[in-house]
This record gives structure tokens, sequence and C-alpha cells, in this order.
């Protein structure tokens, strides 16, 4: 083949990469959550085939006995932490609120530029641990369930979905974004495993179908 031509088609080759990635990059979310990764689908599966199954009680249930949004580090709460972990270009001021960023919630798919507008979801509501079992727990368990930075328990997302979730489990709420759900279910299933939680029977039916196709 002419060098001429061979130079025309990796001109044309570059120019066609140079052209997918940027539409790539236009379409892409300009934040992306950061939640720690989940365990596979299988081992979700394993883990779930051992949890308890049984009814759940919310007697004596308050938020208040799950200390929460305790101090990490310096003046950075939990939340905060939080936010800087899942956003973009996140700027915090000497109190470490944060100022000005990007977030995206992987929920609902929607990005936000102010913090107001998110909300840090407890992935198992406190109220389901409590139902679950951490009624016999510690405050001090609590405290370190509610602020879990390591297991995929805390995420950044829009408020009002957080809020419309409230303490449901995935039998009767999930994440509109589908695409998001398998990683949703997985996570709930390490977390309550590694808690020692139970689930109860529509819980883990639910459980079991999305986990199916994971």
């Amino acid at each position: 083949m002419p060098r001429f031509y061979a130079r025309r088609r990796l001109g044309v080759a570059a120019a066609a990469t140079a052209l997918i990635s940027s539409v790539a990059l236009f379409s892409a979310p300009t934040a992306s959550a950061a939640l720690p990764t989940p365990v596979s689908g299988a081992t979700a599966r394993s883990y779930l085939a051992t949890l308890t199954v049984a009814t759940e009680d919310r007697t004596g249930y308050n938020r208040d006995l799950f200390p929460h949004w305790i101090t990490q580090s310096g003046t950075c709460n939990t939340r905060e932490v939080v936010l800087k972990r899942d956003g973009t270009n996140v700027v915090q001021d000497s109190s470490c609120a944060a100022t000005s960023g990007s977030w995206y919630s992987p929920y609902d798919g929607a990005t936000w530029s102010a913090a107001s507008d998110v909300d840090i979801d407890h992935l198992v509501p406190l109220a389901e641990a409590w139902d679950s079992g951490a009624d016999s727990w510690t405050t001090s368990r609590r405290q370190s369930f509610a602020n879990d930075l390591t297991r995929p328990q805390l995420i950044a997302v829009t408020d009002n979905v957080n809020q419309a979730k409230g303490d449901q489990d995935p039998a009767t709420w999930m994440p509109s974004r589908t695409a998001y759900r398998c990683t949703y279910v997985r996570a709930w299933v390490q977390v309550k495993y590694y808690y020692d939680l139970s689930v109860d029977p529509a819980e883990k039916s639910a459980l079991q179908n999305y986990l199916a196709s994971c």
C-alpha cells in the first residue's frame, strides 16, 4: 500500500477515534457516586442463602439510637466525607462544608451542583436495621453501622429520591434506574450479611429475584 494512502487511513482512523471519544465524554455524567464496590452477584446469592429469615419488629425504634454523622477527621463529619468522595471537583470551606461541586445520583441518573440537593442515603436504612436485629446492638455498634465508610452502605443521592425511599426494603422500593439495581441488591445483601441482620420473607424473595440476573 502506498505510504500516502496508509497515512490517510491512519488519519481517518484517528479522527474517528477522537470523534467517538468526544461523544462519549459529552454523554457521560459529570460525576459518579463512589460507593465501595459490593460483592459479586454469586457471592451475594451465597450470602443471602445464609441470612436468617424473620418477621420485622420496629418496637422501640428511634433514629437517635443510631448516632450518625460523627466526626471522621478534623472538622469533617461522615456526611461531608461522603459528599467529597462521591462528588467531582468538590470544594470545601474551613468547616468542611461543600461549597461547590457536582454530584451524580445513580438511583435516578440526576446530576446536582448544590450539596443541599443531595442526601447521604443509608442503603440499608437505620429503621430497617433496627427491625432486623440492631435493636439488640450496643450504641457503639449502631454508631459504626450508621457511619460505615468501608462497606457499601453510604451513598450520595438526590434528596427527594432518598426521602421517597424512606425505610423501605427491596420488596417495596428499588432505584428507578434499572442499570443500578444489581449493584443495589448486591450492596444490600453484603451489608446485611456483614452485620448479621435478618431478612423478612418478602424481602428475601425480592432479593432472590433481582440477584438471579446479576
